[in-house]
């Protein structure tokens, strides 16, 4: 991103601001507008320049595009067994099981394995996996394609994320933590994995929460946990991210967007209204941060879109404060001894790649993997590179036969033959 463009940004970002002071005196409806691309950028995860072709294609023309990809593309369409489980708090917390090919089970029952869990016919693993912020599950979309049939897996959707219920205790105004995150990772695993070996795989807010998890729950990562993937995320020092943008503009932003976050929570359907109508504008801060390569499929950044575009301004607006406080980096102690796969984009300007480097630093055992023209959305612009190091994960745990294979990375087949 240029300087100039980061600039506008905050620039627009400090006008959102005077936007929500104009609210108080009755200007909202003038001001929904900057302050719905304002909203739109802590969506995206940061503060984000627009793409040029944004302001040269015809809006109507790019409306008739949007509808024909979210017509067209099979992203996001797997689903699987349906559960619910229900965090401390009594909020409902839904998640999806594809089970182990029965075909499949034979081959992955091999001495290792039996070595390894200490019975003869062990509990398959499960492998848990736990998706970002204003994403869901259907973000795993391509691994979950590659290993259906293969491997046990569990995909679940946050607190008010995807078709989770929104959280009760968001309801009473209590913030929203990593803490909290981290028990509603275990209350899915009580409901959906309650024996058995476990891989965790979390991205971003959801590596964060299978490390809050491990800080609250130790005991559980001792006995079940045989294996991690942390993809484009960050164990603390997030308040130190400049999301790209210059010093002056992420000092501007910062001093901010706490106050535009408080104000649109409480406005948020008039926010919401102002999001609607700057959805080109919108469209290309997705695409900024959330992918660094020219040559995305169109069909995938219109389904990181909608992924994004789904997430209500007050979900938005009472999550990002937990990102400051988020620190969890003892609790990486408790993956020491363990295979772990530490994967980020160099590109990513969301959790800079530097983040994964630290986590693997901490754990020097680890495999660390950093994909070149990336964004924060590796799984979905890379799939083919975090399948295959989650396949080989897998069979460095014992989930996974070493003799077995996955389908195609797009692949929306209900089943994958193994090897």
């Amino acid at each position: 991103m240029s300087e100039s463009s980061a600039e506008v940004v905050a620039n627009a970002a400090t006008a959102a601001v005077a936007a929500s002071a104009a609210g108080a005196a009755g200007g909202w409806r003038r001001a929904t507008g900057i302050a719905g691309v304002a909203i739109g950028v802590v969506a995206a995860g940061a503060a984000a320049g627009v793409a040029l072709e944004r302001m040269t294609v015809g809006r109507g023309i790019r409306q008739k595009a949007r509808l024909a990809l979210d017509s067209a593309g099979p992203y996001g369409s797997l689903r699987g067994m349906p559960g619910k489980a229900f965090a401390d708090d009594g909020t409902e917390l839904y998640y999806e099981v594809d089970e182990l090919d029965p075909e499949a089970a034979p081959a992955a029952i091999g001495p290792r394995r039996r070595r390894l869990f200490g019975r003869k016919a062990p509990a398959p693993v499960t492998v848990v996996f736990s998706h970002g912020y204003c994403l869901s599950q259907d973000s795993w979309h391509f691994q979950r394609a590659a290993l259906r049939g293969v491997v046990r897996t569990v995909h679940w959707d946050q607190r008010s994320h995807g078709r989770s219920g929104r959280g009760v205790a968001q309801g009473r105004d209590e913030p929203v933590t990593i803490e909290q995150l981290g028990r509603d990772l275990k209350a899915v695993i009580d409901a959906a994995a309650p024996e058995g070996p476990l891989v965790l795989v979390g991205h971003s807010m959801g590596g964060m929460t299978v490390m809050a998890l491990a800080d609250q729950y130790p005991e559980l990562v001792r006995e079940r946990v045989v294996g991690v993937a942390f993809v484009g995320t960050s164990s603390g020092r997030l308040g130190e991210v400049n999301y790209g943008l210059p010093v002056a503009g992420v000092n501007a932003v910062r001093r901010v967007l706490p106050g535009v976050l408080k104000v649109m929570g409480q406005r948020a359907e008039l926010v919401e209204k102002g999001r609607r109508a700057t959805a080109d504008l919108f469209a290309g801060v997705i695409k900024r941060y959330s992918f660094a390569s020219r040559d995305v499929d169109p069909a995938v950044a219109r389904f990181a879109e909608r992924m994004i575009e789904s997430t209500p301004i007050d979900v938005v607006a009472e999550y990002y404060p937990a990102f400051n406080d988020h620190d969890k980096t003892e609790a990486l102690g408790c993956f020491a001894d363990m295979p772990v796969l530490v994967l980020a984009g160099v590109r990513d300007l969301v959790t800079p790649s530097e983040h994964s480097e630290a986590i693997a630093d901490l754990l020097p055992d680890a495999e660390l993997v950093l994909v070149p023209d990336a964004g924060h959305l590796v799984m979905l612009e890379h799939p083919e590179v975090v399948t295959d190091r989650l396949a080989d994960l897998l069979t460095r745990t014992g989930a996974v036969p070493a003799g077995a294979t996955v389908k195609g990375y797009g692949s929306t087949s209900s089943t994958a033959q193994p090897g």
